[in-house]
């Protein structure tokens, strides 16, 4: 530290205003001036440090400022103690310190920008632009003038200017690649704080950053900036280039390995790359075990990718280390009803119900798992509890799904007149809903109620999917209700063909269309292969009725 803030005696020797050599004794005489000052600053600087060390942080600014007072030519003192004096709410004895350096006829831009920081944080924009201005001309090649001369506009609430500076800083010839990275950022921020300007200052920084990426950052630490430049903008093939990059040569900072494998992890994800983005999730876990949010982005690629098992284990583990993140439970809850655990279900939504407030999501889950339980009312119970919170809450969790399960729930408790009201408000948010189409048709004509409706919404459902098994059974069953059973047929006959597993349903229509056309021998046979996959004691009879025709 000594040595940091220390100068060296200057070599140079002042001339008279006359421009007379002087004599060695005045030479002499000068030198021993600018070493005896330069000893007091070093003994000042020493002093800070001492203090500094003791935890007297008055005392040692103190010393550093006198210390720099001495030595005016030390610029990289000057920077440093004026830093200091600004970080501890000393503006001014940080600017007496900076224009004195400024005064000297070879300030750099570095002393300028300083100079302008100051005067912004004084609030005197006038002397800040012009001081910025000053660095800018001094030493064009470094960002300090364009930064400290942009938030200056920022701060009058001039994007445009800002802006304008940024384009001038692009303009600069020769500019190497941290230039343009640094010119970049600062384009972003401007779009940040600035929304008027995003379209025109996020355009700038992706040009700026392009260009970096044509000369090739040479640092570990420029291309991670140039990496995350591309990845703010959106622009996310070329911020998993470079991020890869970045991982065979990382920077020597805390967590930056990490920070990189999430952000490809979550630039993959975004691209529903599950693969590449559980190969860097994996690769965080393998460096710390113990990092919950891989878990969770697992968790959520499994249920996606409908692997429950893998999804319950990766959520259990999330919950281990963080038992406070309540929408794990209901991931986890989620993935256990795919796996037919409803108990465990359900004990994990106990868990979240005692450490939570009552919500929509705690509500819905447990509606999602009384329905694979097959307590229709305990469901719907639960779905309209839902629907409550979620009306003063969140309308917009409303929708057609929801509307969809709550009328399946009721119509399976049989409250048909509620189940036609949700089904019908679920195809009044989606008028497209082949499946909610399907299933108030088919409940309709099992029942025999408005046939027709019935079927023009189960023709709707077919047109949408002519392969579907169970849409084309709802057509068969409707048609048959209608006392069409031989333009049931065709129907009946091709969801019995299309079925990935048997159904004891699709048999049964299909054996009771045969006997209305008099095909008693293929009605039983029909009737048959529906009491093989579920036993009913209402086939039996049929069977035995119609054997005996």
């Amino acid at each position: 530290m000594l040595v940091a803030g220390c100068g060296s005696v200057p070599t140079r020797q002042p001339g008279r205003p006359d421009g007379q050599a002087q004599d060695v004794s005045e030479r002499e005489q000068v030198d021993s001036k600018a070493a005896e000052r330069l000893a007091r600053a070093h003994a000042r600087y020493a002093a800070g440090v001492i203090h500094e060390v003791d935890g007297n942080s008055a005392e040692a600014d103190e010393d550093y400022y006198e210390a720099a007072l001495l030595d005016p030519d030390d610029e990289t003192l000057m920077l440093e103690v004026s830093a200091r004096l600004l970080r501890n709410k000393q503006p001014q004895k940080a600017l007496e310190l900076v224009t004195r350096a400024a005064q000297r006829p070879n300030a750099s831009g570095e002393i300028y920008g300083r100079l302008g920081l100051i005067y912004a944080q004084l609030d005197e924009p006038d002397e800040a632009l012009a001081a910025n201005r000053q660095a800018i001309e001094k030493s064009p090649a470094s960002l300090t003038g364009y930064q400290n001369l942009c938030q200056v506009y920022l701060g009058k609430k001039q994007p445009v200017e800002a802006l304008q500076v940024l384009s001038e800083a692009a303009q600069q010839p020769d500019a190497e690649a941290d230039f343009l990275i640094g010119a970049a950022e600062l384009c972003a921020a401007v779009g940040l704080q600035a929304p008027t300007q995003r379209s025109d200052a996020n355009a700038k920084a992706l040009e700026l950053l392009n260009r970096a990426a044509r000369l090739g950052p040479g640092t570990p630490l420029s291309r991670l900036k140039l990496a995350d430049g591309f990845n703010l903008l959106g622009e996310s093939d070329q911020a998993a280039q470079f991020y890869l990059e970045v991982l065979k040569d990382p920077p020597d900072l805390p967590l930056v390995e990490e920070r990189v494998r999430a952000n490809l992890a979550s630039i993959y994800l975004h691209g529903s790359d599950h693969q590449r983005a559980s190969e860097q999730l994996q690769a965080i876990l393998r460096d710390d075990p113990t990092n919950p949010q891989a878990y969770y982005y697992l968790g959520r690629m499994a249920l996606e990718d409908k692997k429950p098992a893998e999804a319950a284990d990766h959520f259990s583990k999330m919950l281990v280390l963080r038992p406070d993140q309540e929408p794990a439970y209901y991931y986890l809850a989620l993935a256990q009803i795919e796996l037919d655990k409803v108990g465990e279900a359900l004990a994990t939504l106990e868990k979240a119900r005692q450490k939570f407030a009552q919500s929509f999501a705690l509500e819905y889950y447990s509606g999602l798992a009384y329905s694979r339980k097959k307590a229709y009312a305990e469901a719907s119970r639960h779905f309209l509890a839902a629907e409550v919170i979620a009306k003063v809450t969140d309308p917009g969790r409303l929708n057609e799904d929801f509307y969809f399960r709550l009328g399946a729930a009721c119509e399976r408790k049989g409250d048909y007149a509620q189940a036609e009201k949700y089904f019908e408000r679920c195809l009044q948010l989606a008028p497209g809903f082949a499946e909610a189409q399907n299933y108030l048709g088919y409940m309709w004509a099992e029942r025999g109620e408005k046939l027709e409706r019935a079927r023009e919404l189960i023709e709707k459902a077919v047109k949408a999917e002519p392969r579907n098994a169970a849409f084309l059974d709802s057509m068969a069953w409707v048609l048959f209700k209608q006392g069409q059973p031989g333009e049931a047929l065709p129907y009946a006959l091709q969801a019995a063909e299309l079925i990935e597993q048997p159904d004891a349903t699709v048999y049964d229509h299909l054996g009771d269309i045969y006997a209305a056309l008099k095909q008693i021998d293929k009605a039983r046979e029909a009737w048959r292969k529906s009491l093989s996959i579920e036993p009913s004691e209402e086939v039996r009879k049929k069977i035995q009725a119609g054997g005996s025709k």
